[in-house]
């Protein structure tokens, strides 16, 4: 039978959607269930995700690309992975204030998530959320990721198109040269374009781009100058995200990229179900010796691993 959550989602319940999210980030295994029941039902967004260093202007940027969707009567989805806060273990709702005007809005929700820790700044749960909001309706999903490092490249792998963020005087030129950057991003953005230097970086970006280019090469990334503050260059962007979403579309990419996502969720997944059942058997007397025998040096991490993975297989779940 139907779950009434389940149920209420797919109708688009925000409380009952907050519900699920919450579980999910608590991994609690009612939670991963309901899931189960919704996937589904997922598979009709499209995802952007938004990348770049801290400061470049990304949650700015986000803000104005919701108020062009909303323009084009778009509903939106928004997972803002945030830095984690050090006392409470949250998210630090940044995001959340400067989209706080859309809060109201029934064709927007907005969904902060705490990085903790995580590698690349991109939650655990993300793609968990991404799901729901995908179940609920929405037309397009924004995720905004914490910008540092393996962060742009992981950012890639969850999305259809991939926006990279970068501003002038942050040594984005940089930034630029670091390997897989260049590879993750099918939009380069170039924010906060009235101060000086932006004119400087994009020249920077094409020379770069153009050495790094591959014959062959369909989609070329281009480089757009925004400053979101006050709108400029925004409904060029949005033009060029849908462009990307029709080159998908026509060289059948796009399902290439969804492939690629699915085995990355797969992944995700035995991982997790195999750490959550490892865990339970470390806390048996008999593998707490274990820990210790490695502890002392009686026996070695990987024969040690081989025992254990030996008693997880044997276990039904």
């Amino acid at each position: 039978m139907e779950s009434d959550l389940r149920h209420k989602i797919l109708a688009g319940d925000e409380r009952a959607a907050a519900r699920l999210m919450r579980g999910i980030e608590d991994d609690l295994p009612e939670a991963i269930n309901e899931l189960r029941d919704l996937y589904g039902n997922t598979g009709k967004a499209y995802i952007v995700g938004i990348t770049g260093s801290p400061g470049v202007g990304k949650s700015t940027l986000l803000d104005a690309l919701i108020k062009n969707f909303r323009k084009r009567k778009l509903t939106v989805g928004v997972v803002a992975v945030d830095p984690t806060s050090p006392f409470t273990g949250g998210a630090l709702l940044g995001d959340r204030i400067r989209m706080a005007e859309h809060a109201l809005d029934k064709g927007v929700f907005i969904r902060s998530l705490a990085s903790r820790g995580w590698a690349g700044g991109l939650a655990r749960a993300t793609l968990s959320i991404i799901h729901i909001l995908d179940a609920m309706g929405k037309d397009i999903i924004l995720v905004e990721a914490v910008g540092s490092g393996q962060g742009e490249v992981d950012i890639a792998r969850l999305s259809d198109t991939t926006l990279v963020v970068l501003s002038p005087g942050a040594g984005d030129d940089i930034q630029m040269m670091k390997a897989g950057i260049l590879e993750t991003a099918d939009i380069f953005i170039i924010n906060k374009a009235d101060k000086d230097g932006a004119e400087i970086l994009k020249i920077q970006m094409e020379q770069i781009l153009n050495l790094a280019s591959k014959p062959g090469d369909i989609w070329k990334s281009p480089i757009i100058l925004t400053t979101a503050i006050n709108g400029t260059g925004i409904e060029d962007l949005a033009k060029l995200i849908f462009k990307h979403q029709q080159y998908l579309i026509s060289s059948k990419k796009i399902q290439e990229r969804r492939d690629e996502r699915a085995k990355l969720e797969l992944i995700e997944a035995v991982e997790h179900s195999l750490r959550t059942r490892v865990n339970e058997i470390l806390k048996d007397k008999t593998f707490q010796e274990l820990t210790k025998a490695l502890a002392s040096k009686q026996i070695d991490p990987y024969s040690a691993a081989e025992i254990v993975m030996k008693e997880t297989l044997k276990r039904k779940k």
